[in-house]
């Protein structure tokens, strides 16, 4: 079956939560951020990551510097938005790909933290639970893909066929301008280091999201043993103490798991924050004043592309706080009144920590929230207002 992980896996089958980031982990393999521990293969594919980093992290930025020194008399000002556009994400991009590999012993770490909550989803609703947050998260991990690769795919073919090259990347060797069969050969070498680049900046939008969801599942997962506790009639007063004790435990573990992965998202997303609304504002003055249909629908996918960046991420950060919130709810109206002093001692204890909310910021500066993200965006309509107030358009096309 195709794409058999976005499809929740029968009860029959054992799934874990770490199962969630296989086809994350599977790019992170191709793209060569993985590599044998061991043997010839491990140098050989080192070779394969050096060649990526070259490519794809190093060159990628600089190839648009170079072109808008030796070339620049020689773009169109739709063609120079398009590529100033791609031009300042993929600075951004390099960035937090560098962030990303830096720290991926983290998101490695994290995973083993989500193996020891699992030993406590036995029973089969919260394993239901578990297989539907590992579809969920392949699923969206598969959906970036599609927009990423789309908006790679669209606007290669659409320059190509407007007989120019998608990002005229600096290229000393190969000069488009010497007929048709160039002009393609330098193309398609343009859009394989564009593509590799879109699948790391992919990996780097797409690991909070999908490490969020499957927390999001051990919080929902938390908070129904919290709302079972002293509900069993046939479980005494001690036995019910341990399963507080193991809620408390999971919450630490929780914890734990947060606090691994928030210095590789606080970067990533800074980086982010930072630039989106700079090229929201660029693309959209280069849809409304200078696209065709061709180049506007590989804008309109850039577009997308941006956004996915922050926004599900951000949203997915609102849900957590709204989480942590009910699990402090679920603590207070659980049954705990006739409980014995020690039971009531710990259950305070647990209600003072979860009062906490899960945070997370960015660059230790912005919390990570939709009420930031959206702020962070607004900055493309001034820049869109500053172009139509200084009629800098006009004389674009003038020029």
């Amino acid at each position: 079956m195709v794409f058999e992980l976005i499809r929740p896996a029968p009860l029959t089958e054992q799934k874990r939560s770490r199962d969630g980031c296989i086809y994350l982990y599977r790019a992170m393999k191709f793209i060569g951020w993985l590599p044998p521990k061991q043997g010839v293969l491990r140098y050989v594919y080192l070779t394969w990551t050096l060649m990526t980093f070259v490519w794809c992290t190093t060159y990628l930025p600089l190839g648009f510097l170079g072109s808008y020194m030796t070339q620049i008399k020689s773009f169109s000002p739709g063609e120079f938005l398009t590529s100033l556009q791609v031009c300042i994400n993929a600075y951004g991009s390099s960035v937090k790909v560098a962030i990303t590999y830096s720290m991926l012993w983290r998101l490695i770490k994290a995973k083993n933290i989500l193996d020891q909550l699992d030993l406590r989803c036995t029973a089969m609703e919260e394993r239901e639970k578990i297989h539907l947050v590992v579809a969920r998260s392949n699923h969206a991990f598969l959906i970036f893909t599609f927009v990423y690769c789309g908006y790679a795919g669209s606007t290669y073919l659409s320059s190509v066929l407007s007989g120019r090259p998608p990002w005229q990347l600096y290229n000393p060797f190969i000069d488009w301008h010497d007929g048709t069969l160039k002009l393609w050969v330098a193309s398609t070498l343009e859009y394989m280091v564009m593509s590799g680049a879109v699948l790391q900046d992919q990996l780097s939008d797409t690991y909070p999201l999908i490490y969020t969801l499957i927390l999001r599942a051990h919080l929902d997962m938390l908070r129904e043993r919290i709302r079972r506790l002293r509900s069993d009639e046939n479980l005494s007063e001690a036995e019910s103490y341990e399963e507080l004790v193991k809620c408390v435990m999971d919450h630490k573990l929780i914890l734990r798991y947060c606090a691994i992965i928030k210095p590789v998202i606080s970067g990533t997303i800074f980086t982010q924050f930072l630039l989106i609304g700079l090229v929201l504002g660029l693309t959209l003055i280069n849809v409304f004043f200078f696209s065709n249909i061709w180049t506007g629908i590989a804008s309109f996918m850039f577009v997308i592309s941006i956004l996915l960046q922050t926004f599900p991420f951000c949203y997915t950060c609102n849900l957590i706080m709204e989480d942590c919130e009910s699990l402090t709810h679920a603590i207070f109206q659980s049954n705990w009144v006739d409980a014995s002093r020690r039971y009531k001692t710990t259950l305070l204890y647990f209600l003072q920590n979860v009062q906490q909310p899960i945070v997370f910021i960015a660059g230790g500066i912005f919390q990570i929230s939709m009420s930031s993200n959206i702020s962070v965006a607004k900055f493309a309509f001034s820049v869109i207002t500053i172009t139509k107030q200084m009629n800098i358009a006009d004389k674009f096309k003038t020029d």
